[in-house]
């Protein structure tokens, strides 16, 4: 069995439950009454938001902002400023999927576990703090200048750690974000989460496909 030097974790929408459909819904519940429309909106609003994050580094509330500028154009929807303080204003608030806690803290006993998030310095404590676990290190793209899915932030979090990809195991719920660049970099093992908002792609760019967290243990033999 794989024994990992590491476990990385996606962070948002992995571990904790990422709520940024749920807080696009409630900002535009005004402007957007018709349920057709407003799913249209949400999709739209996440595939801009993956193509905010592929360019030159900048901060997340840039990403955001871009993000429902470029969505509320395509979509005939009023943007305003107040629609980007109030969607980034909630990330704070943001708590862990039921199933996190528990397993988590089973599996930290045994293996040193790590954050890559495509998150500020600035934010991601309130995300640490509520997942109420020991964590090894915690990297954020503020800190890499990058994003995921671009492999610079997996390669600023490996260089720190001073390990090879091989001697890790990356988890995450994502394809597009993780996955797919885990296994670009050789990653010894990747743990999908199949939190049902991405379509699986075993066994091409994962090794392993869990419910929730609390499959780990078991994939790790705890």
């Amino acid at each position: 069995m794989f024994r990992p030097k590491y476990i990385t974790f996606d962070c948002y929408g992995t571990l904790l439950d990422f709520e940024m459909g749920p807080a696009a819904r409630r900002a535009y519940a005004d402007r957007l009454p018709d349920a057709e429309r407003m799913e249209f909106f949400v999709r739209e609003f996440k595939a801009y938001r993956l193509d905010e994050v592929l360019g030159a580094w900048k901060p997340f509330r840039d990403v955001v902002e871009g993000s429902l500028r470029r969505t509320c154009e395509k979509v005939g929807v009023e943007y305003r400023d107040s629609d980007t303080d109030r969607i980034y204003g909630e990330i704070p608030t943001w708590g862990p999927h039921a199933d996190v806690i528990e397993p988590l803290n089973r599996v930290a006993r045994e293996f040193p576990l790590v954050i890559i998030s495509n998150s500020m310095v600035d934010l991601i404590p309130h995300a640490v703090k509520a997942l109420q676990t020991p964590f090894h290190a915690v990297f954020t793209a503020e800190e890499a200048q990058a994003y995921k899915p671009l492999l610079q932030g997996f390669e600023y979090a490996l260089d720190q750690l001073g390990c090879a990809p091989e001697e890790c195991m990356h988890v995450s719920s994502s394809f597009r974000y993780d996955h797919m660049s885990a296994a670009d970099l050789g990653y010894g093992a990747r743990v999908f989460v199949n939190r049902g908002h991405e379509p699986s792609l075993m066994p091409h760019y994962a090794t392993h496909e869990i419910r929730d967290i609390s499959g780990l243990p078991g994939v790790l033999g705890l």
